[in-house]
């Protein structure tokens, strides 16, 4: 496989992932209760737990994205 490809896939997993990560976010932050209530319908959480287990998630999803895609697109970047 050649630099190229593997950028433009990285690029698109980049912008892909990114997108989800910032959508998330501002659900996250602008519609607390509709998550919670979304959510509490599948899993019955009190909210304090469910606080910390989304806004854990949601750190993870973001170092995970920042290690898995954004560096190895970097990377290709300075590479090639």
């Amino acid at each position: 496989m050649c630099i190229e490809t593997l950028t433009t896939f990285f690029m698109w997993c980049t912008i892909l992932n990114g997108g989800l990560l910032v959508f998330w976010a501002i659900l996250c932050m602008s519609a607390p209760d509709l998550v919670y209530r979304i959510q509490n319908k599948w899993f019955p959480l009190p909210r304090e737990t469910f606080n910390v287990i989304i806004y854990s998630f949601l750190g993870a999803f973001k170092i995970v994205f920042l290690v898995f895609n954004v560096v190895p697109y970097v990377a290709l970047l300075i590479m090639g």
